[in-house]
């Protein structure tokens, strides 16, 4: 068994320097500091410090991938692989995505070593089962598809979204859903000329903000213009899954601007 991972059960703290993702871990000083303080250096601050550091280079959420599927190919299945599982769903991997994962490891690695790994996701993900009893209900309320976790986004939200693509003909349209309390950041649509969006409430009920107004409730049939160039955000409601169409409005040299998350202080003075 490989030690090296056995002293990665520990609590991830994560802070920004300079746009770049610092990990802070202490788990080999803990463990280890006066038995092998050499191993624990390597440990927490190379392997960790260092290399998991380097988020300009590589992501956290790729950086993940690559490590569970290291850890099953060679048969590691205990705790130290549920602490990567636990970190891969923190770094933004869904249900769905780890058992895509999964099965296509099973091809290359071995069989029993999914089935192994399996028995441990499925901890992990638990809670989104009825998580995935309540999205299927939604579903059931609107026509349009709920579709595929926002995976190309997923750092500019809290919580988890889906898109799925209406049109790509003439006017682009996108339905977007998101469960309860998910919301995106802050953002400007910016264009020199035109652009903008447009959303329009499709189930569920959610919220959208402008800097400096109130928010406002948006209901199945709820229209929301946004100008170019306004600082906004939208999302779920905390009690409610929620849906909205939106639509790109064409503009000259346009582009989207992501800002800060909209913190739970924030969010919470909702009703």
């Amino acid at each position: 068994m490989n030690k090296l991972f056995l002293f990665t059960l520990f609590t991830v703290f994560t802070h920004t320097i300079m746009a770049q993702e610092k990990i802070v871990q202490t788990a080999g000083r803990n463990q280890l500091g006066e038995f092998a303080p050499k191993f624990a250096e390597l440990n927490d601050d190379v392997l960790f410090g260092e290399v998991w550091s380097r988020t300009d280079k590589l992501g956290l959420r790729d950086r993940s991938l690559v490590t569970i599927t290291s850890l099953i190919s060679q048969g590691i299945t205990d705790s130290s692989l549920t602490f990567h599982l636990q970190s891969a769903k923190n770094n933004g991997i869904t249900r769905t995505e780890i058992a895509e994962i999964i099965t296509h490891i099973g091809f290359y690695a071995g069989w029993p070593k999914a089935w192994a790994a399996f028995r441990l996701a499925k901890d992990v993900w638990a809670e989104e089962t009825a998580g995935d009893d309540a999205q299927a209900a939604f579903q059931r309320e609107m026509i349009f598809p709920i579709g595929e976790p926002n995976t190309a986004f997923a750092k500019y939200f809290i919580g988890n979204s889906y898109i799925a693509r209406v049109s790509s003909e003439q006017v682009p349209i996108a339905n977007v859903t998101f469960e309860p309390r998910c919301r995106n950041n802050w953002h400007i649509h910016h264009a020199t000329k035109g652009g903008g969006q447009m959303l329009i409430g499709v189930a569920g009920r959610g919220w959208y903000q402008e800097e400096g107004k109130p928010a406002q409730e948006i209901l199945p049939g709820t229209v929301i213009h946004i100008p170019a160039g306004v600082k906004h955000w939208h999302g779920a409601a905390a009690d409610s899954w929620f849906a909205h169409l939106a639509f790109e409005i064409s503009g000259e040299n346009a582009s989207n601007e992501w800002l800060e998350p909209v913190t739970d202080e924030q969010y919470d003075k909702l009703k």
